[in-house]
């Protein structure tokens, strides 16, 4: 139970750290390079894939492995410009906070703090094989989280009937 500053009833308030952060997996390909890199007059169709995943680390207790998993693809066919795949984790130690808010500090906040990071990756990648940094819009995390618990909510639906 809170109180009314948001204190714990153990009176110990709830805290974030990010203890590490870290590239698990980086792929960049651009096989139809040199001859992509001239003459493009059409921006590229870029289609953007973003997954979270959260593993508590053993031995570690409120400490997890939080890891946010990018990829880009830039064209289509013969006009495939790119494609970048991006692993990025972060070791997060939460203290004190409530069962229930686990998962969206997990699913939400971690990521957002991650993301950050992870864009400046790709961006740097992309401008450093020749193409315009690629600068991913902002994510909306919670909306992301809140798709995957309904998702999951139908799946148990489905599995039950």
């Amino acid at each position: 139970m809170s109180d009314t500053n948001g204190a714990q009833a153990n009176g110990k308030s709830p805290s974030l750290n990010v203890l590490t952060q870290y590239i698990k997996d980086l792929s960049f390909e651009s096989p139809n390079a040199p001859q992509v890199l001239r003459g493009q007059t059409n921006a590229p169709g870029i289609n953007i894939g973003v997954n979270v995943g959260a593993t508590p680390l053993a031995g570690a207790d409120g400490d997890y492995d939080v890891k946010l998993s990018l990829n880009a693809k830039a064209g289509e066919g013969s006009n495939f410009l790119f494609h970048v795949e991006l692993e990025y984790g972060g070791v997060f130690r939460l203290q004190n906070f409530p069962q229930e808010h686990i998962l969206p500090v997990l699913f939400i906040e971690c990521p957002r703090l991650l993301f950050p990071f992870a864009r400046q990756v790709i961006a740097d990648i992309t401008r450093n094989a020749g193409f315009p940094p690629l600068m991913i819009d902002p994510i909306d995390f919670a909306q992301l989280f809140q798709q995957r618990m309904a998702e999951e909510r139908a799946k148990s639906q489905v599995s039950l009937s």
